[in-house]
């Protein structure tokens, strides 16, 4: 994805002319080793030319610091401007030279998400850092998994689904939970409810967690006009306490968290070149290659720059969609929701690429701005970001709602 694009050859006998030719910028550095097995020496740093130095340079024998001066062959380097791109460098090369274990060296773990098993007869929604194709709903980043389970703590309270873990077995016998008797859960697990009526809760829940909750939001502020209409004032005064406590469980959510399927941003940041602009795609969670806007070449090119973006963004965007994975109907019924909002796939970097995101976005302070396609891809913003991260000026926004750095 980013590649290390420079490279030098180690002679510790002429290694002043070796250093004078490291630049003093952040970048990831790479030293390769004399002897084929051994594996490299792979560090991120804020000086490329010191960090060679410090490597190797002629050892100090009152130090213990490490010295790679005897064993080092070729030095390879990448310059870069933004932490991002430094992570994603890092990450590149890594896995690469160390695919059992590249996980533990960037200390990278998969964020925290809201799960919905949709396949399940009565789905729950839950916590968890896993993702599988398995034709489930995936709902985040959170910054943390105290996070998660805050929010949906919260929201939960929204709707009658079922928080228990057990397997349903619909015996009137069973003496239920404490939710049940709250009037918080259909109760499936005694037959409170038919299997219709436990679906249309569920499919409530998924729409509402899909849009961030403006469909429940839009639901109710409906059935409160409609209550204000027909002089019901007391339903049209409890459907408003019922919106504020709406508005309350959704005021952590931070705004990154959506759907994994339909997760679709642009994270903008400063590149090392001259007048350019990294553009980092993410469609559905995945990270793609960059895109460059060089705007000093692009100033006196035929095309304009929203035409290149346009191209470029639209025209992965062209190939079929992967076929969504089946889901099997758990009743006579087929529910359109479990078809429409299940993860078709998951890829096996799909986690990675997450954690990635999430550490940048949860940084603080963190680099870069970020835009989310939500129908379409917000040009005119992102040009205006263009200008203000080439020329030093704050973001539009905060880009989240609330949340903590991640743990």
């Amino acid at each position: 994805m980013l590649p290390l694009d420079h490279s030098l050859d180690f002679d510790p006998s002429n290694d002043s002319a070796f250093f004078s030719a490291l630049p003093f910028r952040h970048g990831v550095i790479r030293f390769a080793m004399r002897e084929p097995a051994a594996e490299p020496y792979l560090i991120r740093t804020a000086d490329i030319r010191r960090a060679a130095e410090r490597v190797l340079l002629p050892p100090d024998l009152s130090s213990r610091r490490l010295n790679l001066r005897d064993v080092v062959a070729r030095v390879s380097y990448r310059v870069t401007r933004s932490k991002f791109e430094q992570s994603l460098a890092m990450y590149a090369q890594a896995k690469s030279d160390f695919p059992r274990r590249y996980m533990e060296l960037l200390r990278l773990r998969a964020p925290a998400l809201l799960k919905i098993n949709l396949p399940n007869h009565y789905p729950r929604c839950y916590v968890t850092r896993r993702i599988r194709g398995d034709a489930g709903f995936y709902f985040g980043p959170f910054p943390s998994r105290r996070a998660a389970d805050s929010f949906s703590e919260a929201f939960l309270d929204l709707f009658k689904t079922r928080r228990c873990q057990i397997k349903i077995r619909r015996d009137p016998s069973f003496p239920g939970c404490i939710y049940s008797e709250m009037k918080m859960c259909l109760a499936p697990c005694f037959a409170g409810c038919t299997r219709e009526e436990y679906d249309a809760e569920a499919a409530r829940m998924v729409e509402a967690l899909a849009s961030s909750g403006a469909s429940l939001v839009s639901a109710l502020e409906n059935e409160r006009e409609a209550a204000s209409q027909s002089l019901d004032f007391e339903r049209a005064a409890a459907l408003h306490k019922r919106l504020e406590k709406v508005a309350a469980a959704l005021r952590p959510l931070p705004q990154i968290a959506r759907s994994i399927a339909s997760l679709d941003l642009v994270i903008l940041t400063r590149s090392a070149q001259e007048k350019t602009v990294l553009v980092f795609p993410v469609r559905a969670g995945i990270i793609s290659p960059p895109i460059f806007l060089r705007f000093d070449e692009l100033s006196s090119g035929p095309r304009s720059v929203e035409t290149l973006l346009r191209g470029e963004l639209e025209s992965a965007e062209a190939a079929p969609a992967p076929a969504p994975a089946p889901v099997a109907a758990p009743v006579a019924e087929s529910f359109d929701y479990r078809q429409r909002f299940a993860l078709a796939s998951a890829p096996p970097e799909l986690p990675e690429h997450l954690a990635l995101v999430s550490r940048w976005f949860y940084s603080k302070p963190r680099e870069g701005e970020i835009f989310y396609r939500d129908g379409a891809w917000p040009y005119r913003r992102i040009l205006r970001a263009c200008g203000r991260i080439l020329s030093g000026a704050p973001p539009e926004d905060s880009g989240t709602l609330g949340g903590a750095p991640p743990s």
